[in-house]
């Protein structure tokens, strides 16, 4: 952030000058004379009333924070692997010249990892009010809470409960909590910070049953929507909408959006997945994201 100090002296050797001073990046200094004082008083009436009004046109620009883990972003989001999450290809939905989108979804990370690795931590530091935090775990909460791989999982449901577990991976002691706990973490200091909640349930996988896509309403689906009633944060349901879009197509050609497994998609794939985000966001009651969005 660029910092701009202006100081104006008033020559009380010279009655009709003053000198301006400014620092930023770079200092200099503007000496003026006038030859009446009445002169000299309109022209300060004009730098305070110019400064005034130039520090009301001054806005921030809201972000939309996007976190979460592989399906979000894989890799390093260019796709060089075959593999793109939905938020590597959801900028073109938005007016980038009103908002910024900043995508810190990381592959492999659970909630619960997401915020012990710091990475949680450093985009509080740069929320404001009247950001968007737009968040999607779970895939990756379902695993151990304490194996020598990852040690990311966390405990299944919404409670308050939690465990002491010895953490392998940081080699120490950690203080392990359920799903709901750390999705509630992420809306509250949202929320303290003036910013934005919205929840979405976990993109399906590419698994089927009697000819529908398995969903997850009943754990990480289901775990997502509470929470975000408890805490009336926004709340797109992400899974249902793209298994339902997913049941409308030939199983060939969803099967090709997943070419190395069946949680990953390729671009194809998540560009079907941003769309369905872009809907959810669309049908959104009272939230302003909306509003940022191209018409397309």
């Amino acid at each position: 952030m660029t910092r701009i100090y202006t100081n104006i002296d008033f020559n009380k050797n010279h009655a009709h000058s003053i000198v301006i001073r400014v620092n930023s990046c770079h200092s200099w200094q503007l000496k003026m004379n006038f030859k009446s004082a009445s002169m000299k008083k309109i022209f300060i009436i004009f730098i305070f009333t110019t400064v005034a009004f130039s520090f009301t046109l001054i806005k921030h620009k809201p972000v939309l924070y996007i976190i979460g883990d592989s399906t979000v972003k894989n890799g390093d989001g260019s796709g060089k692997n075959g593999q793109v999450g939905w938020g590597s290809v959801i900028d073109p939905y938005f007016d980038t010249s009103r908002i910024s989108i900043r995508n810190h979804a990381i592959g492999g990370r659970s909630s619960r990892t997401f915020i012990s690795d710091g990475r949680w931590d450093k985009i509080l530091a740069d929320l404001q009010k009247g950001d968007y935090v737009l968040m999607q775990f779970g895939h990756n909460d379902a695993s151990p809470l304490d194996d020598t791989a990852r040690a990311r999982g966390t405990i299944k449901g919404t409670g308050e409960d939690s465990v002491e577990i010895y953490n392998p991976i940081k080699k120490g002691k950690e203080i392990v909590y359920s799903y709901g706990w750390y999705l509630r973490k992420y809306v509250n200091e949202t929320k303290k910070k003036g910013a934005v909640a919205i929840i979405c349930s976990p993109v399906p996988r590419n698994n089927w049953k009697d000819g529908k896509v398995t969903r997850v309403a009943d754990s990480y689906g289901g775990w997502a929507k509470q929470v975000a009633d408890q805490t009336r944060a926004a709340f797109i349901d992400l899974n249902e909408m793209i298994a339902t879009e997913y049941e409308k197509m030939d199983t060939a050609n969803v099967n090709s959006f997943f070419p190395a497994d069946h949680t990953h998609t390729n671009r194809e794939g998540a560009e079907l997945n941003a769309k369905q985000v872009v809907k959810g966001i669309e049908q959104l009651k009272g939230v302003t994201l909306k509003k940022y969005l191209l018409n397309k």
